[in-house]
């Protein structure tokens, strides 16, 4: 799908203020979900006031396959949130885009997950991308963009660098405490 160039034009002012308030104001934010169990391996999730997603696992992990499981959404992230910055920095930087396709494989070894194993961890081990632009700009404004995307991707910075991550678990509203 392509914007035209009203479109673009909103996009950038957009943008634009968002950036000029960002410079003056407080940056840091904190994004939330939410999840719920739904049964089998079914679970649904909701971030703001949007109408929940669904998550499941495939016939041959014993889901339902009525979704896109955990490890999908993973790769569906990296692959959405670079299409965004692709489609919001062409805008500032005035480079014309007529089409941004992601294609993203995870590799992952499931005797991992199913604790046969403990050598690689659960996750992934690997993750691979190809980005697809059409565009009639010069290879120049597109590695620009390139470089200023890959050097911005939220998702991308959190896959590839370690963060910190803390939880709590409640037994019947009763805290347990975990071994770190």
């Amino acid at each position: 799908m392509r914007s035209d160039s009203a479109e673009r034009q909103q996009l950038k002012e957009a943008l634009q203020t968002r950036i000029k308030n960002l410079k003056t104001g407080n940056s840091k934010v904190v994004m939330r979900a939410n999840t719920r169990w739904l049964g089998n391996l079914l679970c649904e999730a909701e971030s703001r006031e949007l109408p929940p997603i669904r998550v499941d696992e495939p016939l041959a992990m014993g889901g339902g396959n009525t979704a896109a499981n955990p490890m999908e959404l993973v790769l569906s992230a990296l692959g959405t949130c670079q299409e965004i910055l692709y489609s919001a920095y062409a805008a500032l930087l005035d480079i014309p885009v007529d089409s941004i396709e992601v294609s993203l494989a995870g590799y992952v070894d499931l005797r991992e997950m199913f604790d046969l194993q403990h050598e690689a961890g659960a996750g992934f081990t690997k993750i691979r991308f190809e980005t697809r632009i059409q565009s009639p700009a010069s290879e120049a404004d597109i590695r620009k963009l390139i470089e200023t995307v890959e050097r911005s991707c939220p998702v991308l910075d959190t896959l590839a660098r370690p963060v910190p991550i803390t939880g709590q678990v409640h037994h019947n509203d009763k805290p347990l405490t975990l071994n770190p």
